[in-house]
């Protein structure tokens, strides 16, 4: 009876306060956040010395026991332990306050960790992940059909998980499906590996006009912000991706970048490689210190417009599908993702 009271009380603190305890629990969730697989005490003991907190392995037992009463956390058997979306989400809202700018770090972490190698179709691709109600899941694969036939999604390759199954570090919880698509982060990591710095600017709603690329109407910028831009747009329902879809014309994701001028054939040459790979995320490359959709760019830059990653997911959800998406979720083996039409 003591023991439990005792629990109550810790899940109460963690819950409740701004405490040692929340601190330990945050940064035990933000181990398993950057971890595709399950990591047991000893792994997330090690990980833990990175950001200067010592915990002995029966500590963080006993603070994981917390996680999964609070459901933040799933055990794998005796694999250890997995973050939860709820688990993804109390992370997120846990450092808000402190992580302006939060979504740029997350971006440049994700590029570094690409592994893809475009000319050997192997290595780990960035990904979204949005979790679909089962009931609902036919009826938004066909809605989200429609995009990809339009090309206006980074890729065709997509990698589906049922619920207790994980997708990169995610376990798709009850009554779900998770359906995980290629980011646009890809990019960058492709050319952060053949030596190409890449700045990202904004993520933002671009308008199409007759299928091609008009103009900006809103962007939010990556360094002043600690959520994804494409999620506060879907969930402000300010796209118009079905619309865009069938008509040309319409209001979609998209995200701006720019490149030094004298990369840019070596950046269309990747380009190229990523397109035959199945992986099409560049929308349009511009002109030396020439603007882009009205976007201006710097001396001697070009600036890159690259589609969503999810664009399909938009659609969905403007059809009235009510689904979790979350940006940037993590990393996927090349090898394991599967044509759309194959679904």
């Amino acid at each position: 009876m003591t023991s439990n009271l005792r629990e109550i009380r810790d899940i109460r603190l963690v819950q409740g306060s701004n405490s040692e305890t929340e601190r330990k629990v945050i940064s035990i969730l933000k181990v398993l956040s950057e971890s595709s697989e399950p990591l047991g005490s000893a792994s997330v003991a090690r990980e833990l010395e990175r950001y200067g907190i010592v915990l002995s392995e029966r500590a963080i037992r006993y603070h994981l026991k917390m996680t999964d009463k609070l459901g933040y956390t799933q055990a794998m058997g005796h694999d250890g332990r997995m973050l939860t979306p709820h688990g993804l989400e109390e992370l997120r809202l846990a450092l808000a306050p402190d992580q302006v700018g939060f979504i740029l770090d997350k971006l440049e972490l994700l590029a570094f960790r690409t592994t893809f190698d475009p000319e050997k179709k192997a290595g780990l691709v960035p990904t979204n992940t949005s979790l679909i109600p089962e009931s609902q899941f036919k009826k938004a694969l066909g809605i989200m059909k429609e995009v990809f036939q339009a090309k206006l999604a980074v890729s065709p390759l997509v990698s589906v998980a049922r619920a207790g199954e994980k997708i990169g570090p995610i376990i798709v919880p009850a009554g779900k499906v998770g359906l995980a698509t290629v980011c646009s982060v890809v990019v960058n990591g492709v050319l952060l590996k053949a030596g190409i710095p890449i700045e990202s600017r904004f993520g933002g709603v671009l308008e199409l006009q007759n299928g091609n690329p008009r103009r900006f109407v809103s962007i939010i910028s990556y360094a002043g912000t600690s959520l994804d831009p494409s999620e506060q747009y879907i969930r402000g329902r300010m796209t118009g991706v079905t619309e865009a879809t069938r008509s040309g014309s319409g209001k979609i994701l998209a995200n701006f970048r720019e490149i030094p001028a004298p990369a840019r054939n070596l950046v269309e040459q990747k380009t190229r490689q990523l397109k035959e790979a199945g992986i099409d995320g560049v929308c349009r490359i511009g002109n030396t210190s020439e603007a882009v959709c009205q976007i201006s760019v710097g001396l001697n830059r070009v600036g890159l417009i690259m589609l969503g990653g999810l664009n399909p997911s938009a659609a969905a959800v403007e059809a009235g599908i009510e689904m979790e998406n979350i940006a940037e979720s993590g990393m996927v083996d090349y090898g394991q993702l599967k044509s759309i039409w194959e679904i």
